[in-house]
């Protein structure tokens, strides 16, 4: 199942909050479509899923929106960084 998560108009680091917020609540193997204006979200995005262990499957960064495919590697647990 992939859930679509559409952040256009928000900023870094809305951007950021929202994609770790939606994680948390997703299992294992499922995946994320995010979708943002945010020219400066390129770099989080991509650190924010090396760090948390998610996998970027794709990204598009050339049209608007720009668009980021993310697989969940693991449940997040609630007490995780927060």
């Amino acid at each position: 199942m992939t859930y679509t998560l559409n952040l256009l108009g928000l900023r870094c680091p809305e951007v950021i909050m929202v994609l770790r917020k939606t994680a948390r609540k997703l299992q294992k193997g499922q995946k994320i479509l995010l979708l943002t204006d945010d020219k400066f979200s390129n770099k989080d995005i991509i650190l924010f899923c090396r760090f948390m262990e998610h996998k970027l499957l794709s990204n598009s960064f050339e049209t608007i929106p720009y668009t980021y495919l993310i697989e969940i590697k693991t449940k997040i647990s609630q007490n995780h960084y927060q």
